[in-house]
């Protein structure tokens, strides 16, 4: 597993609706109806990350998913990274969801990240 460059990075990014680079980091949040939703949607995303052996870091407040993609091994973004961020983006479909660009969020739900 390699690290992406920046140049592949940037040109993922333009496939991937709703996620941003953030601290090194490939970001977005997910607003959903309800808890039940957002658990549902978190499910769903852990048992596909279990498969690849690729965990995101999240966060999940009531009706809200934030997420995190990173490749800590490598210390950087990997391709692991962007087939989450699709696979997650499909997922997201499957719900009534809104999505938030983590740069337009004022407060991040990281407990750390405050």
């Amino acid at each position: 597993m390699r690290k992406l460059t920046e140049l592949e990075i940037k040109k993922a990014l333009k496939t991937l609706d709703g996620w941003v680079l953030k601290e090194g980091k490939l970001c977005s949040e997910f607003v959903f109806e309800d808890f039940k939703a957002a658990f549902a949607a978190m499910t769903e995303i852990a048992l596909h990350a279990e498969e690849i052996q690729h965990h995101p870091e999240w966060c999940n407040v009531y009706n809200k998913l934030e997420i995190h993609l990173f490749t800590h091994d490598i210390q950087g973004l990997s391709m692991l990274d962007i087939q989450l961020a699709t696979v997650i983006n499909a997922m997201g479909r499957n719900y009534k969801v809104k999505r938030i660009a983590p740069e337009t969020v004022n407060a991040s739900l990281f407990p750390c990240s405050k």
